[in-house]
Protein backbone atom coordinates (compact mmCIF):
# COMPACT_ATOMS: atom_id res chain seq x y z
CA UNK A 1 0.00 0.00 0.00
CA UNK A 2 1.21 3.65 -0.51
CA UNK A 3 1.69 6.32 1.60
CA UNK A 4 -1.71 8.39 1.15
CA UNK A 5 -4.69 8.40 3.20
CA UNK A 6 -7.51 5.88 2.57
CA UNK A 7 -10.82 5.18 3.11
CA UNK A 8 -10.68 1.84 4.87
CA UNK A 9 -13.02 -0.28 7.25
CA UNK A 10 -11.48 -0.20 10.49
CA UNK A 11 -11.17 -4.20 10.12
CA UNK A 12 -8.95 -3.85 6.83
CA UNK A 13 -6.74 -1.31 7.98
CA UNK A 14 -6.06 -3.31 10.45
CA UNK A 15 -5.37 -6.26 8.60
CA UNK A 16 -3.29 -4.40 6.27
CA UNK A 17 -0.67 -2.80 9.24
CA UNK A 18 -0.52 -6.39 10.28
CA UNK A 19 0.74 -7.91 6.74
CA UNK A 20 3.06 -5.29 6.43
CA UNK A 21 4.23 -6.24 10.31
CA UNK A 22 4.45 -9.64 9.04
CA UNK A 23 4.16 -11.60 11.90
CA UNK A 24 5.72 -15.17 11.31
CA UNK A 25 2.54 -17.08 12.64
CA UNK A 26 -1.37 -16.08 12.57
CA UNK A 27 -4.04 -17.93 13.98
CA UNK A 28 -7.48 -17.24 14.76
CA UNK A 29 -11.08 -18.45 14.87
CA UNK A 30 -13.64 -16.07 13.26
CA UNK A 31 -15.64 -14.32 15.49
CA UNK A 32 -18.50 -11.14 14.77
CA UNK A 33 -17.16 -8.64 14.92
CA UNK A 34 -13.60 -9.30 14.08
CA UNK A 35 -14.08 -11.37 11.35
CA UNK A 36 -13.34 -9.13 8.83
CA UNK A 37 -9.44 -9.12 10.24
CA UNK A 38 -8.47 -12.48 9.81
CA UNK A 39 -10.24 -12.92 7.04
CA UNK A 40 -8.35 -10.38 4.97
CA UNK A 41 -5.26 -11.84 6.20
CA UNK A 42 -6.30 -15.59 5.14
CA UNK A 43 -6.73 -13.80 1.75
CA UNK A 44 -3.57 -12.12 1.88
CA UNK A 45 -2.03 -15.35 2.01
CA UNK A 46 -3.90 -17.67 -0.34
CA UNK A 47 -3.13 -14.49 -2.72
CA UNK A 48 0.29 -14.75 -2.05
CA UNK A 49 0.68 -11.17 -0.89
CA UNK A 50 1.89 -12.49 2.61
CA UNK A 51 4.49 -15.10 3.64
CA UNK A 52 3.23 -15.67 6.87
CA UNK A 53 2.05 -19.14 8.46
CA UNK A 54 -1.97 -18.41 8.30
CA UNK A 55 -3.09 -21.55 11.06
CA UNK A 56 -6.80 -22.40 11.09
CA UNK A 57 -8.09 -23.40 14.51
CA UNK A 58 -11.03 -25.14 15.65
CA UNK A 59 -11.82 -22.70 18.38
CA UNK A 60 -10.25 -19.49 19.70
CA UNK A 61 -8.94 -21.86 22.53
CA UNK A 62 -6.82 -23.31 20.01
CA UNK A 63 -5.79 -20.31 18.20
CA UNK A 64 -4.52 -18.76 21.46
CA UNK A 65 -2.83 -21.85 22.12
CA UNK A 66 -0.81 -21.81 18.71
CA UNK A 67 0.38 -18.69 19.16
CA UNK A 68 1.61 -19.44 22.68
CA UNK A 69 3.30 -22.44 20.97
CA UNK A 70 4.59 -20.45 17.98
CA UNK A 71 5.60 -17.38 20.39
CA UNK A 72 7.49 -19.65 22.56
CA UNK A 73 10.20 -20.94 19.50
CA UNK A 74 10.86 -17.30 18.93
CA UNK A 75 9.04 -15.87 16.30
CA UNK A 76 6.19 -13.11 16.11
CA UNK A 77 2.88 -14.09 16.75
CA UNK A 78 -0.90 -12.27 15.96
CA UNK A 79 -4.54 -13.37 16.37
CA UNK A 80 -7.42 -11.60 16.99
CA UNK A 81 -11.08 -12.67 18.96
CA UNK A 82 -13.79 -10.77 20.62
CA UNK A 83 -16.71 -11.41 23.41
CA UNK A 84 -16.66 -15.25 24.04
CA UNK A 85 -14.35 -16.06 22.21
CA UNK A 86 -11.97 -14.23 24.41
CA UNK A 87 -13.90 -16.06 27.24
CA UNK A 88 -12.61 -19.24 25.56
CA UNK A 89 -9.19 -18.10 25.41
CA UNK A 90 -9.08 -16.87 29.44
CA UNK A 91 -6.94 -19.70 30.16
CA UNK A 92 -4.78 -19.65 27.72
CA UNK A 93 -4.37 -15.92 27.94
CA UNK A 94 -3.18 -15.86 31.88
CA UNK A 95 -0.42 -18.91 30.49
CA UNK A 96 0.71 -16.46 27.34
CA UNK A 97 1.41 -13.26 30.23
CA UNK A 98 2.73 -16.04 32.70
CA UNK A 99 5.04 -17.37 30.18
CA UNK A 100 5.93 -14.08 28.87
CA UNK A 101 5.59 -14.40 25.51
CA UNK A 102 5.04 -11.09 23.24
CA UNK A 103 1.97 -11.78 21.76
CA UNK A 104 -0.35 -9.23 19.84
CA UNK A 105 -3.72 -9.84 19.67
CA UNK A 106 -6.69 -7.68 18.37
CA UNK A 107 -10.03 -7.68 20.26
CA UNK A 108 -12.67 -6.25 18.81
CA UNK A 109 -14.65 -5.39 21.95
CA UNK A 110 -18.17 -6.60 22.17
CA UNK A 111 -20.48 -7.85 25.24
CA UNK A 112 -20.52 -11.22 26.33
CA UNK A 113 -23.62 -13.70 27.33
CA UNK A 114 -26.06 -13.96 28.55
CA UNK A 115 -28.42 -12.91 26.96
CA UNK A 116 -26.58 -12.95 23.74
CA UNK A 117 -25.51 -9.59 22.17
CA UNK A 118 -23.21 -8.80 19.26
CA UNK A 119 -22.66 -5.41 19.68
CA UNK A 120 -20.26 -3.24 21.38
CA UNK A 121 -19.22 -2.36 24.98
CA UNK A 122 -15.79 -3.64 27.24
CA UNK A 123 -17.44 -6.15 29.24
CA UNK A 124 -15.03 -9.22 27.15
CA UNK A 125 -11.79 -7.35 28.26
CA UNK A 126 -12.67 -6.54 31.57
CA UNK A 127 -12.79 -10.24 32.15
CA UNK A 128 -8.72 -10.05 31.83
CA UNK A 129 -7.64 -7.07 32.89
CA UNK A 130 -5.96 -8.53 35.62
CA UNK A 131 -4.30 -11.35 33.76
CA UNK A 132 -1.20 -9.58 33.59
CA UNK A 133 -0.97 -8.45 29.61
CA UNK A 134 -0.54 -4.81 28.56
CA UNK A 135 -4.08 -3.22 27.71
CA UNK A 136 -4.23 -0.50 24.69
CA UNK A 137 -7.33 1.34 23.76
CA UNK A 138 -8.02 3.11 20.10
CA UNK A 139 -10.51 5.82 19.63
CA UNK A 140 -10.00 5.89 16.10
CA UNK A 141 -9.32 3.98 13.11
CA UNK A 142 -5.77 5.61 12.49
CA UNK A 143 -4.75 5.10 16.47
CA UNK A 144 -5.75 1.53 16.09
CA UNK A 145 -3.45 0.99 13.46
CA UNK A 146 -0.67 3.25 15.18
CA UNK A 147 -1.31 0.87 18.19
CA UNK A 148 -1.14 -2.11 16.38
CA UNK A 149 2.78 -0.87 15.61
CA UNK A 150 3.51 -0.02 19.72
CA UNK A 151 2.22 -3.11 20.57
CA UNK A 152 4.87 -5.62 18.95
CA UNK A 153 7.54 -2.61 19.87
CA UNK A 154 6.52 -2.94 23.58
CA UNK A 155 5.81 -6.61 23.19
CA UNK A 156 9.44 -7.43 22.36
CA UNK A 157 10.97 -5.48 24.15
CA UNK A 158 9.45 -6.18 27.26
CA UNK A 159 8.50 -9.84 27.05
CA UNK A 160 5.29 -9.06 27.62
CA UNK A 161 1.73 -9.64 25.98
CA UNK A 162 -0.34 -6.59 24.34
CA UNK A 163 -4.17 -6.45 23.44
CA UNK A 164 -5.36 -3.52 21.41
CA UNK A 165 -8.90 -3.29 22.02
CA UNK A 166 -10.89 -1.86 19.27
CA UNK A 167 -14.63 -1.17 19.51
CA UNK A 168 -16.75 -3.86 17.91
CA UNK A 169 -18.56 -2.44 14.66
CA UNK A 170 -17.83 1.59 15.84
CA UNK A 171 -14.49 1.16 14.39
CA UNK A 172 -13.97 -2.59 13.04
CA UNK A 173 -16.86 -1.60 10.36
CA UNK A 174 -16.47 2.33 10.23
CA UNK A 175 -15.07 3.71 7.19
CA UNK A 176 -12.58 6.28 8.08
CA UNK A 177 -9.73 8.03 6.81
CA UNK A 178 -6.61 6.42 7.03
CA UNK A 179 -2.96 5.84 6.43
CA UNK A 180 -1.48 2.19 6.32
CA UNK A 181 2.50 2.98 7.36
CA UNK A 182 4.50 0.60 4.43
CA UNK A 183 6.87 -2.25 5.14
CA UNK A 184 10.17 0.69 4.69
CA UNK A 185 8.57 2.96 7.19
CA UNK A 186 7.73 -0.26 10.06
CA UNK A 187 11.11 -1.63 9.24
CA UNK A 188 12.41 1.72 10.71
CA UNK A 189 10.58 1.35 13.89
CA UNK A 190 9.95 -2.14 14.33
CA UNK A 191 13.30 -4.47 12.76
CA UNK A 192 13.19 -8.18 12.34
CA UNK A 193 12.18 -9.96 15.74
CA UNK A 194 15.50 -11.04 17.59
CA UNK A 195 14.53 -13.13 20.85
CA UNK A 196 16.29 -12.70 23.38
CA UNK A 197 17.96 -16.47 24.58
CA UNK A 198 16.97 -17.54 27.10
CA UNK A 199 13.37 -16.52 26.32
CA UNK A 200 12.45 -18.87 24.09
CA UNK A 201 12.39 -22.86 23.25
CA UNK A 202 16.04 -23.56 21.49
CA UNK A 203 17.71 -27.14 21.44
CA UNK A 204 20.92 -25.29 21.52
CA UNK A 205 20.09 -23.36 24.81
CA UNK A 206 17.75 -25.21 26.24
CA UNK A 207 15.41 -23.70 28.81
CA UNK A 208 12.46 -24.40 30.72
CA UNK A 209 9.02 -22.44 29.76
CA UNK A 210 5.75 -22.99 32.15
CA UNK A 211 7.48 -24.54 35.34
CA UNK A 212 6.27 -26.11 38.20
CA UNK A 213 6.22 -23.32 40.94
CA UNK A 214 5.12 -24.21 45.00
CA UNK A 215 4.53 -21.59 47.36
CA UNK A 216 7.68 -21.04 47.72
CA UNK A 217 8.36 -18.89 44.74
CA UNK A 218 5.43 -18.42 42.90
CA UNK A 219 4.65 -15.24 44.63
CA UNK A 220 7.68 -13.68 43.24
CA UNK A 221 6.25 -14.34 39.77
CA UNK A 222 3.37 -12.78 40.28
CA UNK A 223 5.57 -9.62 42.06
CA UNK A 224 8.12 -9.81 38.70
CA UNK A 225 5.03 -9.36 36.28
CA UNK A 226 3.49 -6.46 38.45
CA UNK A 227 6.58 -4.61 38.68
CA UNK A 228 7.11 -5.15 34.91
CA UNK A 229 4.01 -4.30 34.29
CA UNK A 230 4.22 -0.87 36.02
CA UNK A 231 7.50 -0.04 34.74
CA UNK A 232 5.90 -0.53 31.15
CA UNK A 233 4.74 2.62 31.34
CA UNK A 234 7.72 4.98 31.24
CA UNK A 235 8.66 2.91 27.81
CA UNK A 236 5.10 3.62 26.44
CA UNK A 237 5.99 7.23 26.85
CA UNK A 238 9.42 7.08 24.91
CA UNK A 239 8.18 4.69 22.27
CA UNK A 240 5.20 7.03 21.91
CA UNK A 241 7.62 9.45 21.02
CA UNK A 242 10.01 7.69 18.51
CA UNK A 243 6.63 6.62 16.46
CA UNK A 244 5.58 9.99 16.23
CA UNK A 245 8.38 10.93 15.06
CA UNK A 246 8.93 7.87 12.61
CA UNK A 247 4.73 8.16 11.14
CA UNK A 248 5.13 12.17 10.89
CA UNK A 249 6.52 11.95 7.12
CA UNK A 250 3.77 9.84 6.05
CA UNK A 251 1.19 12.56 7.61
CA UNK A 252 0.10 10.57 10.19
CA UNK A 253 -0.64 12.46 12.98
CA UNK A 254 -0.28 10.95 16.95
CA UNK A 255 -1.98 12.73 20.05
CA UNK A 256 -1.26 12.26 23.75
CA UNK A 257 1.76 10.59 25.17
CA UNK A 258 0.71 6.92 24.66
CA UNK A 259 -0.82 6.77 27.92
CA UNK A 260 -3.61 9.28 28.25
CA UNK A 261 -4.65 12.33 25.90
CA UNK A 262 -5.98 15.37 27.09
CA UNK A 263 -9.09 17.92 25.12
CA UNK A 264 -10.19 21.02 27.03
CA UNK A 265 -9.21 24.14 28.82
CA UNK A 266 -6.80 23.99 31.47
CA UNK A 267 -8.78 24.65 34.46
CA UNK A 268 -11.78 22.80 34.37
CA UNK A 269 -14.92 22.40 35.94
CA UNK A 270 -15.53 18.94 35.60
CA UNK A 271 -13.12 16.42 33.47
CA UNK A 272 -14.95 13.34 31.69
CA UNK A 273 -12.92 10.06 31.67
CA UNK A 274 -13.45 7.64 29.22
CA UNK A 275 -12.29 4.51 27.18
CA UNK A 276 -11.69 3.93 23.50
CA UNK A 277 -14.46 5.27 20.86
CA UNK A 278 -17.08 7.00 22.85
CA UNK A 279 -14.03 9.57 23.12
CA UNK A 280 -15.62 11.17 19.39
CA UNK A 281 -18.83 11.48 20.49
CA UNK A 282 -17.70 13.40 23.61
CA UNK A 283 -15.69 15.31 22.01
CA UNK A 284 -17.98 16.27 18.89
CA UNK A 285 -20.24 17.13 22.11
CA UNK A 286 -17.41 19.93 23.64
CA UNK A 287 -16.77 21.37 20.41
CA UNK A 288 -19.64 22.09 19.51
CA UNK A 289 -21.48 24.60 22.66
CA UNK A 290 -18.80 27.54 23.40
CA UNK A 291 -19.94 27.08 27.21
CA UNK A 292 -18.43 23.42 27.45
CA UNK A 293 -15.20 24.88 25.73
CA UNK A 294 -14.54 26.52 28.55
CA UNK A 295 -15.79 24.78 31.39
CA UNK A 296 -14.90 20.86 30.45
CA UNK A 297 -11.98 18.95 29.92
CA UNK A 298 -12.37 15.44 28.32
CA UNK A 299 -9.18 12.73 29.03
CA UNK A 300 -8.79 9.58 27.24
CA UNK A 301 -7.22 6.84 28.43
CA UNK A 302 -5.41 5.04 26.02
CA UNK A 303 -3.55 2.65 28.11
CA UNK A 304 -5.39 0.74 30.63
CA UNK A 305 -3.37 -1.96 31.92
CA UNK A 306 -0.85 -1.26 33.59
CA UNK A 307 -3.12 1.80 35.14
CA UNK A 308 -1.55 5.02 34.57
CA UNK A 309 -2.30 6.84 37.68
CA UNK A 310 0.15 9.32 38.17
CA UNK A 311 -0.32 10.18 34.23
CA UNK A 312 -3.91 11.09 35.72
CA UNK A 313 -3.55 12.73 38.70
CA UNK A 314 -1.38 15.41 36.77
CA UNK A 315 -4.66 16.20 34.87
CA UNK A 316 -6.83 16.03 37.26
CA UNK A 317 -5.03 18.18 39.56
CA UNK A 318 -7.56 20.63 41.27
CA UNK A 319 -10.83 19.49 39.11
CA UNK A 320 -13.30 19.06 41.93
CA UNK A 321 -15.87 17.02 39.57
CA UNK A 322 -14.69 14.18 37.75
CA UNK A 323 -17.33 11.75 35.25
CA UNK A 324 -16.31 8.61 34.72
CA UNK A 325 -18.17 7.00 31.57
CA UNK A 326 -17.58 3.53 30.75
CA UNK A 327 -19.12 0.88 28.74
CA UNK A 328 -18.49 -2.16 31.22
CA UNK A 329 -19.63 -2.55 34.66
CA UNK A 330 -17.91 -5.14 37.36
CA UNK A 331 -21.53 -6.19 38.82
CA UNK A 332 -22.14 -5.75 42.42
CA UNK A 333 -19.75 -2.96 42.47
CA UNK A 334 -19.19 -0.38 39.67
CA UNK A 335 -17.34 0.16 36.55
CA UNK A 336 -13.78 -0.93 36.22
CA UNK A 337 -12.89 2.15 35.01
CA UNK A 338 -14.60 4.05 38.09
CA UNK A 339 -12.63 2.14 40.74
CA UNK A 340 -9.00 2.32 39.37
CA UNK A 341 -9.31 5.72 39.12
CA UNK A 342 -11.14 6.45 42.27
CA UNK A 343 -8.60 4.40 43.79
CA UNK A 344 -5.68 6.08 42.56
CA UNK A 345 -6.93 9.59 44.12
CA UNK A 346 -6.61 8.25 47.37
CA UNK A 347 -7.97 10.44 49.76
CA UNK A 348 -8.67 13.47 47.78
CA UNK A 349 -11.97 15.18 48.03
CA UNK A 350 -13.16 14.78 44.35
CA UNK A 351 -16.71 14.69 43.46
CA UNK A 352 -16.09 11.46 41.17
CA UNK A 353 -19.13 9.85 39.81
CA UNK A 354 -19.90 6.86 37.54
CA UNK A 355 -22.02 6.51 34.58
CA UNK A 356 -22.72 3.28 32.40
CA UNK A 357 -23.39 3.57 28.85
CA UNK A 358 -23.63 1.64 25.76
CA UNK A 359 -23.96 -2.10 27.48
CA UNK A 360 -24.91 -4.51 24.37
CA UNK A 361 -24.21 -1.69 21.93
CA UNK A 362 -26.84 1.28 22.77
CA UNK A 363 -25.66 4.10 21.30
CA UNK A 364 -24.39 6.71 23.02
CA UNK A 365 -25.93 10.04 21.83
CA UNK A 366 -25.14 13.80 22.74
CA UNK A 367 -27.97 14.34 25.17
CA UNK A 368 -26.51 11.36 27.27
CA UNK A 369 -23.57 13.07 27.30
CA UNK A 370 -24.94 16.03 27.87
CA UNK A 371 -27.05 14.62 30.70
CA UNK A 372 -23.97 13.55 32.01
CA UNK A 373 -22.03 16.98 32.50
CA UNK A 374 -25.51 18.38 34.25
CA UNK A 375 -25.66 15.66 37.05
CA UNK A 376 -21.71 15.28 37.56
CA UNK A 377 -21.61 18.51 39.88
CA UNK A 378 -24.49 17.07 41.99
CA UNK A 379 -24.25 15.32 45.14
CA UNK A 380 -26.03 12.37 44.68
CA UNK A 381 -25.52 8.47 43.65
CA UNK A 382 -21.88 8.14 42.59
CA UNK A 383 -22.94 5.42 39.87
CA UNK A 384 -25.47 5.64 37.49
CA UNK A 385 -26.61 4.09 34.51
CA UNK A 386 -27.33 6.43 31.59
CA UNK A 387 -29.75 5.03 28.57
Amino acid sequence: MKNNRQILEGSRAISAVIKNINPAVVSAYPITPQTHIVEDLAKFKAEGKANYEYIRAESEFAAASIVLGASATGVRTYSATSSQGLLLMTEVVYNIAGLRLPVVITCANRAVSSPINIWNDHSDVMTIRDAGWILLFATDVQEAVNQHLLAYKLAEKLNLPVMVNVDGYILTHAFEPVIIPDVKTIKKYLPTYQPTTGAYLDPNHPVTLGAFFGPQSYLETRAALHYDLQAALNLIKKEQQILTKTLTPLGIKSRGNGLIEYFGPKNPQIILVVLGSVAGTIQEVLVNNKKYQKSIGLLKIKVYRPFPANEIKKIIKTTKNIAVIEKAISLGQAGPLYSDLKASLENRQTNIKNYIVGLGGRDVTGKMIEKVIKDATLQNDKIKFIG
